[in-house]
């Protein structure tokens, strides 16, 4: 199973937590590929919490596999101009050069540094992609205020956190150029994740089973801790990070993933920089 993660050094805890949580649940080899940069303001993914998260999983299995791929010449030929001044950071857009690597493989699960995943995602994984570009979950607020203006399409906005690429149809209809030639030239509220849901013309939508993005429920397999909105006592946003651990017992009153989150205590210290 091939994943791809993108991220800074802020984004170390999250995925050291959505590897683990890939590790209880894969039944196949993980090959995992993050992708960072070298940025003014930033500190780029370290070395050493790579190193950590590459001795874990060759411990569960020596066929699993990581890279960390520095990203810095590829984003400064093409960098989004337009929107580098958003509330994301630079990193969140690195996937889009996924194109450019040649090390990346035809099919890839991109995952946000904010998931856990809870049970085997095999069936979402290899589903069939023959004329496809990527296949996602409906974005569960931005559905009901976007759509796709060529199809008319009222509900087909997904959102970008859990994406499975078929990087091979992607550089056939040159998807990820497009996008990042729109998000140079046009500023937008949610840069790439709106840029991907008006330039994708071969996508699939799955079920909200693969990117719960509002509270666990029963058939839950992959959890997206993103920002949502609340209505009680008043209404209001929340913003819960799956290693904010206090706040995931008590705010969302969550103990699902406490034997994870625990593990992840234990091994946080190493992710410190010597």
């Amino acid at each position: 199973m091939n994943i791809l993660f993108c991220g800074d050094s802020h984004a170390e805890d999250g995925i050291l937590i959505a590897t683990l949580s890939l590790l209880k649940n894969a039944s196949a080899p993980l090959h995992l590929y993050i992708l960072t940069m070298q940025a003014e303001g930033y500190e780029a993914f370290n070395e050493q919490a790579f190193n950590l998260i590459k001795k874990i999983i060759k411990e569960k299995d020596p066929n699993n596999t990581a890279e960390l791929i520095d990203c810095t010449e590829l984003f400064k030929k093409e960098p989004p101009r337009a929107n580098m001044e958003t509330r994301f950071t630079p990193y969140a857009m690195l996937r889009l050069f996924a194109d450019q690597i040649p090390q990346i493989p035809d099919r890839i699960l991109y995952l946000d540094d904010d998931i856990i995943i809870r049970k085997d995602i095999s069936d979402f994984y290899d589903q069939d992609l023959t004329n496809t570009e990527l296949v996602g979950v409906l974005d569960f607020w931005g559905r009901f205020f976007f759509h796709n203006i060529h199809t008319h399409k009222t509900f087909d906005y997904l959102n970008s956190g859990v994406l499975l690429l078929n990087m091979s149809e992607i550089k056939k209809t040159h998807l990820f150029a497009k996008v990042r030639e729109k998000m140079s030239d046009k500023k937008m509220l949610l840069p790439d994740q709106s840029a991907l849901n008006k330039l994708a013309t071969e996508k699939k939508i799955a079920p909200r089973c693969y990117n719960e993005q509002y509270r666990l429920r029963p058939d839950t397999k992959i959890q997206h801790f993103t920002t949502s909105f609340r209505f009680k006592p008043y209404f209001h946003t929340l913003t819960v990070k799956p290693w904010d651990i206090e706040r995931v017992h008590g705010v969302l009153k969550l103990h699902e993933y406490d034997d994870l989150l625990k593990e992840y205590t234990k091994l946080r210290p190493q992710l410190k920089r010597s």
